[in-house]
């Protein structure tokens, strides 16, 4: 297969999967991993490895990656406000799962200092505020710690959430796009984020309007999997599909 071919031929499976390993990249182009290596390095306007995938260089601006100090003033008050209608669905005495990201910190805040609840978490920022809440029982699940979202991965922690009940997950995104699906930045978020709904009564996706029609690096939902999507602009409730 000619280079042109093996290009165009690589952007075509990355338009519909949004990653690919290495050595399905090379499996799919019948050359050497090196070649496609190869390839991605003589071509960084079109694609770029991140974290052991192939991804299009267009879901990645300027190969920035995700950074939590420079999202967590982006679209400040339309994620306070979308956290504010998310904060209204808690109820007394439940379990509810927050996500990691800027956007649920806000939610962690809004919580009231009279509500009985167990949040379970697995980012420093949001533990960081829900320490302080007397009634608020804190399960953080621990693992490795990533910097760039402040938060934790692990199998451990994985095991844990698929024992636990969940009444409620609020989960953040930094994409989302009805045909290509809801994505974030950091593929050790995707196993937790499944984890966490698959287990959840029900599953909420806050995330300011922003983020609509936007691709990040990997896909760990589609929007039907969500009974609603909170904006700063309210809840929109939608059929979950079986």
């Amino acid at each position: 297969m000619l280079k042109t071919e093996r290009l165009r031929s690589l952007a075509d499976a990355l338009a519909k999967h949004n990653v690919m390993r290495l050595r399905d990249a090379a499996s799919l182009l019948g050359v050497s991993e090196m070649t496609v290596r190869r390839d991605i390095a003589a071509n960084p306007e079109r694609f770029t490895y991140l974290g052991g995938y192939i991804v299009s260089a267009v879901n990645v601006p300027n190969a920035a990656g995700y950074s939590l100090e420079q999202e967590k003033d982006h679209f400040a008050q339309a994620k306070a406000q979308a956290s504010a209608h998310a904060a209204a669905l808690i109820a007394d005495h439940e379990t509810i799962f927050i996500d990691c990201g800027t956007t649920l910190t806000s939610l962690a805040r809004l919580i009231p200092a009279t509500m009985h609840i167990t949040v379970v978490c697995y980012s420093l920022n949001v533990a960081e505020i829900l320490r302080r809440m007397p009634n608020v029982r804190m399960i953080l699940l621990g693992g490795v710690y990533v910097p760039s979202s402040d938060s934790f991965t692990g199998d451990e922690s994985l095991e844990m959430l698929r024992r636990m009940g969940i009444n409620k997950a609020f989960i953040s995104a930094g994409g989302i796009d009805e045909t290509r699906g809801v994505t974030c930045w950091n593929f050790h978020e995707v196993a937790l984020k499944q984890a966490a709904m698959d287990n959840a009564v029900e599953r909420h996706l806050v995330a300011d309007s922003s983020k609509f029609g936007v691709v990040k690096a990997v896909r760990f939902s589609q929007l039907g999997d969500f009974d609603s999507i909170i904006t700063e602009t309210g809840q929109t409730l939608r059929k979950r599909k079986a």
